[in-house]
């Protein structure tokens, strides 16, 4: 069944100030640690951090289709505030992921988000639905990123107890 993708956001506190939160999660060579659907990222093409313009290349897993690349772009980096990337594919059209970061008392209140800018098209809901067998996609990505957000606060507050140590 084809679903129409348009923006959602998920955001959670986490015990940690905001430079831990967006240390982690800027460098995406550890997204594979937390994104339930990233097997493995590594910047290309020269970049080697977090920079507007920045490409990196991930390697993508859901559903019963064999792993994908994709080569995201770095487009917003506000330290401790904004950090975001947008991903085209062939298809998959295009979706700008954003991550923000808010002092919140002791800790940091994250969001997580993403925006279609350019429609999947019918052969990307073929394959999503069809091939991948993801026939709820809206609500995979809504758990992907609760997922997400669960797993960088392990990440970040348990490094925040051990220098604490």
């Amino acid at each position: 069944m084809r679903q129409e993708l348009t923006t959602d956001r998920v955001s959670r506190h986490i015990a940690a100030p905001p430079e831990a939160v967006y240390a982690l999660v800027s460098d995406v060579t550890r997204t594979p640690e937390y994104s339930p659907e990233v097997v493995k990222c590594t910047w290309i093409d020269g970049s080697s951090g977090p920079a507007v313009g920045a490409r990196f290349k991930a390697i993508n897993h859901a559903g019963r289709i064999p792993d994908w690349p994709n080569r995201p772009v770095v487009t917003v980096v506000d330290p401790v505030r904004t950090f975001a990337f947008e991903r085209t594919e062939i298809g998959g059209g295009t979706i700008e992921w954003r991550y923000t970061f808010e002092p919140d008392g002791t800790g940091t209140q994250v969001t997580e988000s993403y925006t279609v800018i350019k429609p999947v098209n019918m052969f990307g809901w073929f394959i999503i639905n069809t091939l991948a067998g993801l026939t709820d996609r809206r609500g995979d990505l809504r758990r992907g990123m609760t997922q997400s957000l669960d797993r960088i606060a392990a990440i970040v507050e348990g490094q925040q107890t051990e220098q604490s140590a």
